[in-house]
C-alpha cells in the first residue's frame, strides 16, 4: 500500500510518496497537468495507492483528475491539519512529506467533499450571495449622497453627485437582473426536488434560503446527529472550560457561514409572520439579548430542516411542540400542481 501527501501549488505540486512501513518511496514536483500526474503514478506497479491533499482553491480539478485515474483523493481540513502537523521548518518536502505520513497513520481529519454534481449550483448560489452583498452596498452609497445633501432624491443633488447617483443605480440594477438570471438557471434543477418542497413547509424558509440549505448540506447523513448539525451551521455556541473557570464563548468561525445566514434569515422572516413563533422568541428577549434569542428561533428551525432531510418526511407544523397558527400557501413558490408526484432526486 502506498500513501501520496501532494502539497498544491498554482503551478505545480510537491508529491511524496511512503510505503506501509513509512519509507519514502518516491518525492518529485510535478506541473498541474493530468499527463504529468497520470505519469507519476504509472511508475507504480499497484492500485493500492491513496492520496491526499489540503482543502485548497485546486480540489475540485484534482478530484475529478483521480475519478478519472480510479484513485481514492482525500481532501484534509486544512485548519486542523495545522493543528496536528505543525512544523518549524516548512517546505514543499516536509509539507507533502507529513501529509503522507499523516495518512499512513490515519491521522487526517478529512474535509467533506460535496457530490460533483452539486458543486456549480452551490457555488452559483455563493456567487448570487456575493452579487447582492455588492447590491445592498451601491444601495448603501446611494444612501449616503442623500444624507450628505440632507434630500431626499437625485434631482436635488449638485451635476456631480446626481452623476455618482446615476452611476449607482445603473450598477445596481445591473446586478439586480444577473441575481435574477441565476436564481432562474437554477429554479428547473432544483425547485422539483423532494428535499426543496420540504424544506419550503418550514416557516420562514422560502426558495432562495431553501436551495443554499439543500446545497450547504449536501449529505445529510454524514451529521452523526442533531447536535453536530448545530455546530456545523454555526447555532451552538463554543466553551473555553479549565479549571474552574467556565467561559461561554459565541459567534464561533468554526462551521459553515452560508447555513448560519440561511437560518439566521429564516428566522427573521419566521418572528415577523407566525404569531407562536413572535410570541417565543418575545418571551426568549425577557431573559436574554436579542441576538440569542433569534438565534434560538433558528436552531429550532434548522432542527425541523434536520428531521425532514434526514427522516425524508414532510414537515409537521409545530414550533417547540406548539401548533402552527399559519401555514403557507401550497401553490407558491411549490410546483404549479402540488398533488402531482415529486421527480425523482437529483443523481
Amino acid at each position: 500500500m502506498f500513501y501520496t501527501g501532494i502539497d498544491w501549488h498554482k503551478a505545480f505540486c510537491y508529491l511524496s510518496t511512503v510505503n506501509a512501513e513509512g519509507k519514502l518511496v518516491q518525492q518529485r514536483k510535478v506541473r498541474n497537468t493530468a499527463a504529468d500526474f497520470a505519469s507519476y503514478y504509472e511508475s507504480f506497479d499497484t492500485d493500492l495507492h491513496t492520496s491526499v491533499v489540503e482543502s485548497c482553491g485546486g480540489w475540485y480539478w484534482l478530484s475529478r483528475l483521480f475519478d478519472r485515474l480510479s484513485l481514492p483523493l482525500v481532501v484534509a481540513h486544512a485548519h486542523y491539519v495545522k493543528a496536528i502537523a505543525y512544523a518549524k521548518v516548512k517546505t514543499d518536502k516536509v509539507d507533502s512529506m507529513t501529509l503522507a505520513h499523516l495518512l499512513r497513520m490515519d491521522y487526517i481529519p478529512t474535509s467533506y467533499q460535496l457530490p460533483p454534481h452539486l458543486r456549480g449550483m452551490r457555488d452559483l448560489m455563493r456567487a448570487r450571495l456575493r452579487l447582492v452583498q455588492k447590491q445592498v452596498s451601491f444601495s448603501n452609497m446611494t444612501s449616503r449622497l442623500y444624507e450628505k445633501f440632507n434630500v431626499t432624491c437625485p434631482d436635488h443633488l449638485p451635476a456631480d453627485y446626481a452623476l455618482q447617483h446615476q452611476l449607482y443605480m445603473h450598477q445596481h440594477d445591473l446586478l439586480e437582473i444577473k441575481i435574477k438570471e441565476i436564481e432562474a438557471s437554477l429554479k428547473d434543477r432544483l425547485l422539483p426536488t423532494p428535499e426543496i418542497q420540504r424544506l419550503l413547509w418550514i416557516p420562514g424558509i422560502g426558495m432562495i434560503n431553501a436551495y443554499s440549505i439543500f446545497l450547504e448540506i449536501g449529505e445529510i447523513s454524514r451529521f452523526a446527529d442533531i447536535k453536530h448539525f448545530y455546530s456545523y451551521c454555526r447555532l451552538a455556541p463554543g466553551a473555553s472550560n479549565s479549571g474552574s473557570r467556565n467561559r461561554h464563548k459565541s459567534g464561533h468561525k468554526s462551521g459553515n457561514r452560508y447555513l448560519k445566514l440561511a437560518f439566521t434569515d429564516a428566522a427573521v422572516h419566521a418572528i415577523r409572520y407566525y404569531p407562536v413563533i413572535f410570541r417565543y422568541f418575545r418571551r426568549m428577549s425577557r431573559r436574554k439579548a436579542r441576538p440569542i434569542a433569534r438565534n434560538l428561533v433558528a436552531k429550532n428551525l434548522a432542527k425541523s430542516a434536520y428531521h425532514v432531510l434526514k427522516d425524508e418526511c414532510d414537515f409537521n407544523h409545530t414550533f417547540k411542540g406548539m401548533a402552527l397558527e399559519k401555514k403557507k400557501s401550497r401553490t407558491w413558490p411549490r410546483l404549479a400542481s402540488p398533488d402531482l408526484p415529486l421527480e425523482p432526486r437529483l443523481p
